[in-house]
């Protein structure tokens, strides 16, 4: 049976698709198989060719429910819903289909209030800060505010996901042949907490190494299923 993962949150521009992508193909690298599901209305599906995952088109309630029960269908497999924002009663729906529920925030007060309501609204999910900054004064400011703000949620605070530049590339209509190694070094950081928690085995990467697979295989020449045939709902 497939583990459904949630990603949601009330607040828009968290990351929340960013945080997706990055964490399917960070599944993919860890030898994972996983779809990154759709749902948000103003967003248009992306090209699956040459990713490490599927994509899927729930943009519909009828959509979604189709989706998900393929998904819970399919061995061994992960499916990862962007939630995107502003929808209270989707998220709602959402958390009562996850196994996982991860709620991104970024270093402001609006996003910590935010995600302090959804911690208390949605009490099995993860609060996971993203796009986090890497300079060392910039973090520690951001760090102290979160103790400051969410001390009291601190077991239920992931580690930071950096910001770094190159994740916009997941985030193309159809992704570059090869995508640079920190990139995929930052999506297996996503993936491996993740995997973790599910109590789902994984390969150990030294992922401060060069991914030197990254370099000499083009995306696009990994063995990927056919979309159609697994999901039939895609783009």
């Amino acid at each position: 049976m497939a583990e459904i993962i949630c990603v949601i949150g009330n607040k828009g521009g968290t990351g929340k698709t960013t945080l997706s992508h990055m964490l399917c193909q960070g599944l993919g690298l860890l030898n994972q198989r996983s779809v990154c599901v759709l749902t948000d209305l103003g967003r248009e599906p992306l090209d699956p060719e040459g990713r490490r995952y599927l994509t899927a088109d729930a943009r519909s309630r009828d959509a979604l429910a189709k989706v998900v029960d393929k998904i819970r269908g399919l061995n061994k497999w992960m499916g990862v819903i962007d939630g995107g924002a502003n929808r209270s009663e989707m998220d709602r729906h959402l958390y009562g289909l996850a196994h996982l529920v991860l709620l991104p925030f970024r270093d402001s007060h609006e996003d910590i209030r935010t995600v302090m309501q959804d911690l208390e609204t949605f009490p099995r999910a993860l609060a996971i800060p993203t796009q986090w900054p890497t300079n060392p004064w910039a973090r520690e400011a951001a760090d102290k505010l979160v103790e400051s703000q969410l001390g009291q949620y601190r077991n239920r605070i992931l580690e930071p996901v950096f910001a770094i530049s190159s994740s916009k590339l997941l985030l193309q209509k159809r992704i570059p042949d090869s995508l640079p190694s920190p990139l995929a070094n930052a999506c297996r950081r996503v993936a491996s907490p993740v995997l973790d928690i599910l109590r789902i085995d994984h390969e150990e990467v030294d992922i401060d190494a060069e991914d030197t697979m990254e370099h000499a295989v083009p995306a696009h020449a990994h063995p990927q299923a056919d979309s159609e045939q697994v999901i039939g709902t895609t783009h």
